[in-house]
């Protein structure tokens, strides 16, 4: 007999989050919800998690079998009424990963631009693919110099962050900077967030914890000739070489891209409205 598989779509609120929450919209480009836009199979098995922001032109962030010897064995779970968050949601990555296939839309991150971005995380121990490359996002070029941007742990569960201007393959060089923040504890929640200055020349990478007071900051030689490629939650880029291999194992309930960096108050207002609702 024919297995069939029930998929379940969760209705993508119409009512603009930016409006309830008050985040601010200007640069807004992304905002994946854990309770929201999700398609899910094989019960709690997240097939696609669509961007809340509906005017950006990548939306759906879907599951890649491709690379992978087992279908859907690439799809994150859906963890419902977290206790730690509030009662809201979070996806469980397990080495896995949701990918947009707008091939261009996240270029501008890093070519001049700048941007912010900011996770609602938990890592969990990490099993060791590539040594300390344990994303949970990402949109490197698949090949030649790896260019874009990522988010990281190292194996201890260190986050850390940077981006890839394409000028040399080196990890970790000038041209491949990292900024580190103090070790995560496995199984809690933190607000993780980086920012990258605007403009050519040398842009500041800083990284958050829980604050808007940077723990770190790193520079970056900006290359506007670069070529990201697409951006995946949970892995550093779409991987069909080696799914998993460079992957977070962790839970994201929200993960948030301006294409702006946001000033300090503002960013310090973004982070109030996270804690106060996740926290």
């Amino acid at each position: 007999m024919m297995k069939i598989t029930k998929f379940v779509r969760v209705l993508v609120c119409t009512t603009s989050i930016v409006a309830s929450e008050e985040l601010p919209s200007d640069g807004l480009i992304l905002d994946l919800d854990a309770a929201k836009g999700l398609t899910l199979g094989d019960g709690d098995k997240v097939a696609s998690w669509r961007n809340q922001v509906a005017s950006f032109t990548a939306q759906d962030f879907v599951k890649r079998d491709e690379g992978r010897g087992v279908a859907g064995s690439g799809r994150p779970s859906l963890r419902k009424d977290v206790a730690e968050l509030h009662g809201q949601p979070s996806l469980v990555f397990l080495q896995q990963e949701l990918v947009c296939m707008n091939e261009d839309a996240f270029d501008q991150l890093t070519t001049g631009k700048g941007h912010t971005w900011i996770a609602v995380l938990a890592v969990h121990q990490q099993r060791v693919g590539v040594k300390d490359v344990n994303s949970f996002f990402g949109n490197l070029r698949n090949g030649e110099k790896y260019e874009g941007v990522w988010g990281c742990v190292n194996d201890d569960n260190t986050p850390w962050w940077g981006c890839r201007n394409g000028l040399t393959f080196g990890r970790f060089d000038v041209n491949n900077p990292q900024a580190l923040g103090p070790v995560l504890e496995p199984n809690k929640f933190y607000l993780v967030a980086g920012r990258m200055s605007a403009g050519q020349g040398i842009a500041k990478l800083e990284l958050f914890i829980n604050s808007a007071k940077a723990s770190s900051a790193v520079d970056f030689p900006v290359n506007p000739k670069s070529n990201p490629s697409r951006m995946a939650i949970g892995q550093e880029r779409d991987a069909i070489q080696h799914p998993g291999k460079e992957s977070f194992d962790g839970e994201i309930a929200r993960f948030l891209i301006w294409d702006k960096p946001l000033d300090d108050d503002a960013l310090k207002k973004v982070l109030e409205i996270l804690r106060k609702k996740y926290f």
